[in-house]
């Protein structure tokens, strides 16, 4: 694909047999404000690195897609002012046009399994929106899961959602969830929404296990690894729910939908929250960070006995 560059440093990894964990950059241009967002995808791979995997930050810039953007790129990106958040759909025009554009969930997970990438690392997944059941809002990263044999580390779904009917769609694409250390599905601000998992692990050995068995079935399918904050860091749910329901109404009221609603109920939760939504967001990717380098390093030992 000639569109497709992957750095020299993950081209290395991948060579040495080094294990490489892919990270999106929606979080750099619409998921934090400025200069928080550099500073978090920059300590994100730092972390990465440090427990020695390969950071692979994965971005559009000028129509090329690129796996291993520098720091200076990120830089870029993060201050660039016309940025297309890119999902499946919006791949080929932002390619062929030319544009800048940052990666959703699904759009990262299809660049990372075509650069041979086993492991991504993010916040939260999309989901069914509240209120999904009537107007099939439903975010691309579901069928992304239920298509592309990735792993994907999150503190589950964007708590904004509806988390059954999510976990229902995932269910029907036969996505599996694995609980990381938890019997219950993390809703991304708290480490407990009260909805039960079938599978929980604890130690990523055990992960790994499950996403070599995949593998060898040859099965198409992603791996959904929740990962709860630390309960240290959580605003717990009886008190984030309210707030997350005060910015679902202005958002009804305002007729607010589509791709702008995401983004909307974030900022919104932020006002609400006096900006400690924020500092919980970046926490708990970095504890998503530090799970998924040593799920990539577990695999990669795996793979050589």
């Amino acid at each position: 694909m000639k569109s497709l560059i992957i750095s020299d440093k993950v081209k290395e990894a991948k060579y040495e047999n080094r294990p490489v964990v892919a990270l999106e950059s929606t979080v750099i241009t619409h998921g934090m404000p400025y200069p928080e967002n550099i500073k978090t995808a920059k300590e994100l791979e730092e972390i990465i690195t440090t427990l020695g995997a390969v950071p692979a930050t994965i971005a559009i810039l000028g129509g090329k897609i690129k796996v291993g953007i520098s720091k200076e790129e990120i830089e870029l990106l993060a201050q660039e002012e016309k940025v297309e958040k890119v999902s499946r759909r919006d791949l080929p025009q932002v390619v062929a046009q030319g544009k800048y554009g940052s990666t959703t969930v699904a759009a990262t997970m299809i660049i990372a399994h075509r650069a041979g990438i086993e492991f991504f690392v993010t916040g939260g997944i999309g989901g069914v929106h509240r209120g999904g059941e009537n107007n099939f809002d439903i975010s691309a990263d579901l069928t992304e899961l239920g298509r592309t044999p990735i792993t994907v580390i999150s503190a589950g779904a964007k708590a904004i959602l509806d988390l059954e009917l999510t976990l229902e769609k995932l269910e029907t694409e036969g996505v599996p969830i694995i609980g990381y250390r938890t019997s219950e599905f993390p809703a991304f601000y708290s480490s407990s929404s009260g909805i039960k998992l079938k599978t929980r692990v604890d130690t990523p050995q055990d992960i790994a296990k499950i996403v070599r068995a995949r593998n060898e079935l040859k099965l198409n399918n992603g791996i959904l690894v929740v990962n709860p904050i630390p309960e240290e860091f959580e605003i717990p749910y009886s008190q984030i729910e309210p707030e997350i329901k005060k910015a679902v109404a202005e958002a009804r009221e305002q007729e607010i939908s589509g791709f702008s609603l995401t983004p909307f109920l974030l900022d919104r939760i932020k006002e609400i929250s006096a900006g400690e939504s924020l500092k919980v967001n970046i926490e708990l990717l970095k504890n998503n960070a530090r799970l998924g380098a040593r799920l990539a390093l577990s695999y990669q030992n795996m793979a050589v006995l």
